[in-house]
Formats: structure tokens, sequence, C-alpha cells
């Protein structure tokens, strides 16, 4: 059976370089100041999208992305990896969006994309941590959910295995299509860039991009309707203004402390029992543990 499997993926800072400009004064991430790269569990999901879609004769695997321009870079990198298209929600509107707002705006854009079988992105973003985004998707559209997941067994008779990688183990779990799976970080690692692929999307742009942009083969997109890259506002998935952005935000950040670690005196000691157990009633006295 083929499968039309939508992906969620999200364009995060990257925080191995996170500096003194990394938040705005109204508490949301100065996305513009950092570095931006594909969330990491979004690429694990990939991956096994992608596993499905090679099992799977006449499968299509569809990036959905949500985030300022710019982020149609995660879209491109879903096509060098063999994703067949995608979609990014651009628009003000958006911006500022809590997990609520998010995971409304990615259901209203599955509705418009249509009827799928499979809805599934990385159990969090590294830029919120939250893991509610995919359950939230979810409840949204009425779906069934499995999260955690670190491989997809089985998809068949309008049914799908998977195992799970919990706390004190794995647990292998059956559920019906439709069906929302969020993937551990844990999970096969997404397969690099296919060189083919690269050539033929390389050009691939938004309608925004093009009009930004000095287009070198502007006939091409003409000719190759692969290359146009959808983008969709508020207003294009019928979304609602109330309940996006930070309109549909209850999450408010109240305050942002920044924390520099600094080194303090240290001790050296041996790998004696003596030494061991000194540093562990010294501990204890003034109670780091205990």
């Amino acid at each position: 059976m083929s499968l039309k499997i939508v992906v969620l993926a999200k364009q995060v800072p990257d925080t191995r370089n996170v500096g003194k400009d990394a938040m705005k004064a109204d508490g949301t991430i100065n996305r513009a100041a950092l570095p931006a790269i594909f969330n990491p569990e979004d690429l694990n999901a990939l991956e096994q999208a992608l596993r499905l879609k090679d099992a799977h004769p006449g499968s299509t695997v569809t990036i959905l992305t949500m985030g300022p321009g710019r982020a149609a870079d995660i879209i491109r990198e879903g096509l060098f990896r063999g994703a067949d298209n995608g979609y990014l929600l651009t628009d003000r509107a958006f911006a500022g969006a809590d997990t609520l707002a998010t995971s409304y705006a990615l259901a209203t854009a599955i509705r418009k994309i249509g009827e799928c079988d499979i809805i599934i992105g990385g159990r969090q973003a590294i830029d919120g941590d939250t893991a509610q985004v995919g359950p939230q998707v979810a409840e949204k559209l009425g779906l069934t959910q499995i999260t955690y997941a670190e491989e997809i067994l089985e998809v068949g008779d309008g049914k799908i295995k998977v195992k799970r990688h919990i706390d004190g183990g794995v647990e292998t779990v059956e559920g019906p299509l439709p069906i929302v799976i969020t993937v551990n970080g844990s999970a096969a690692p997404c397969r690099p860039r296919n060189a083919k692929l690269v050539q033929k999307y390389k050009h691939a742009k938004t309608v925004t991009e093009k009009q930004q942009g000095n287009l070198d083969y502007t006939d091409l997109y003409d000719k190759r309707d692969y290359l146009n890259l959808t983008e969709w506002s508020v207003a294009d998935v019928n979304g609602d203004l109330a309940q996006c952005g930070l309109s549909g935000s209850p999450t408010k950040v109240k305050a942002i402390q920044n924390i520099v670690f600094q080194a303090k005196e240290s001790k050296t000691i041996s790998g004696s029992d003596r030494d061991v157990e000194e540093l562990i009633v010294e501990l204890l006295a003034n109670h780091t543990i205990g």
C-alpha cells in the first residue's frame, strides 16, 4: 500500500551558539541573531518517513514547517534527502507562537493538505524542549498518537506497529491509521543528502524568495513546477487570527535571567577509598548532595 506522509519539521536556533542577543525584550527568541539548523529529532522523524517511502512504492513524503521566510531552507534540506514536496507556513501573524498556537497552525495546514496516513515529527524541538506540539496536533485533528517512537516496524491493513523507547526499556505498540507519531533522538539518524537531489532542487524557492532575489534561472520555474515551493499565510489555511501567534499563546515569558557559570575553587582527589569517603562527607555537610 502507498502512504501519504507529512513530516512536521522546524528550523531552530543552534543552541551551541547562544549569545547575549538570543532573546528579545518580549521574551521571544531573536531568531535573526542565531544560526539556524534543522531540528535534530525532526531529522530522525524524516528518516523514518523515508524508510516507509522506500518500503511502500508510490508513497509520498511532504515537509510541513512554520517560520520566517528563511525556514524554506528546511524544505530544501528535506528535498535533498528524499522528500517529495513541502509547505511553508509564514506570516507575521504566526510569530511568537507557543505550543498551543503552533499546533493550531499546523493542524489547520494539515487539513488544507488533505487526507494523509501518517503525520510524523520529532519528539521535541531543542529551542523549547516541551514535547507538546506533536500530541497537541493529534488532539486537534482527533487522531491517535504514538510518542517516543524509536522505529516503525510495520504498516499494513490500516494499522501501524511501532517500537517505543521509554524509561526503563522499550515496548511495541499498534495504532490505527491515520496517526500522529513523534520520534526520539535515539532513532536512526537521517540519511545524508543525495547529490542528484541536491542538483535537482538547489534552485527551489518560495514566491517570496523569488521576489526578493536576483533570479538567474527565471524560466526554470515555469518549466519545472517542482522548483516552486508553496508558502501559506493565515488566510491561506483559513486560520483564526485569535488563535495564531502571540494572540493565541497563553504561555508568556515573565522574566529572563542570564546565568553565567564561573569556575571556583577546585580540588583534586585520588581514587582511594579514604579520599572518596572524605569528599562524600564534605558534600553531605554543605548540602550539595543529600
